[in-house]
């Protein structure tokens, strides 16, 4: 069975409309704070300086479904696993809920380049070392 990271976020004055209800935009931020939280609870970061470049993950893709709104001064309980691993990329998969209650759920799509100054990012193999912290939390369970 793999594990998942747990954290909490609560919800900000700034986070929502004039309805006291969370923008969509911003449960985005929601997910990139929890995959920062994530890989430095592993002591990894979205950004490694390599000998002569720097390691960084670019989104290729975020897709978020809302199932219920999140309000003004809640506690979000948010769950990260990864549901692929593969040599250059990760995707990671998040659930926010509030007492119990789904509120939404996504996924993030990084892929990991080498970054030098003055080149585009060119993507490149997750390092052992990276990945090795990774594996206890793939996604072990067969698609439905």
């Amino acid at each position: 069975m793999s594990q998942s990271f747990q954290t909490t976020r609560r919800v900000e004055f700034r986070d929502t409309d004039a309805a006291g209800i969370v923008h969509f935009s911003a449960f985005l931020i929601y997910m990139e704070q929890a995959e920062h939280e994530f890989l430095r609870s592993l002591g990894l970061s979205v950004h490694h300086q390599l000998e002569d470049a720097s390691m960084s993950w670019p989104r290729v893709s975020v897709h978020c479904d809302f199932r219920s709104p999140a309000k003004f001064e809640q506690v979000l309980d948010v769950s990260l696993s990864i549901d692929q691993l593969g040599s250059r990329s990760v995707t990671y998969r998040l659930r926010f809920e509030h007492e119990g209650k789904r509120l939404a759920e996504g996924t993030i799509t990084a892929v990991c380049c080498q970054v030098r100054p003055g080149v585009p990012p060119k993507s490149m193999d997750i390092p052992g070392w990276f990945k090795e912290k990774l594996l206890p939390f793939v996604d072990q369970t067969p698609p439905t």
